[in-house]
């Protein structure tokens, strides 16, 4: 028997719950660096400089790809909730993180 840790609805859950954190630390920033828009404008203007730089489109690709994790593995979760339970839960879960990378891929494909 294979224990439950190596099962890939165990690893969609764990990767559920790393977007979510990690979307938890980021937001607060966001929000701190869009308040400088309206009390300093020049500091946002550099920030956005800094911001053309190519590793911050890798972190922004990042940042899209746990989004996007993050929505359709709520989504899965509701599914799994409200709906019965039917055995292709594997395919939901890799078909989440599969849209995820082609949502995150486009936006990374626009950005460069």
């Amino acid at each position: 028997m294979r224990p439950a840790r190596a099962h890939p609805l165990w690893l969609a859950f764990v990767l559920h719950r790393v977007s979510g954190l990690a979307l938890a630390f980021f937001l607060p920033l966001h929000f701190w660096v869009l308040s400088w828009a309206l009390t300093q404008p020049q500091k946002l203007n550099q920030f956005l400089s800094f911001a053309e730089q190519p590793i911050v489109k890798i972190a922004e690709f990042g940042l899209i790809f746990l989004l996007a994790v993050h929505v359709f593995g709520g989504l899965r979760l509701m599914a799994m909730e409200w709906l019965p339970w039917s055995a292709p839960q594997k395919t939901l879960a890799a078909g989440a993180v599969g849209v995820a990378v082609l949502i995150s891929g486009t936006f990374f494909l626009q950005v460069v």
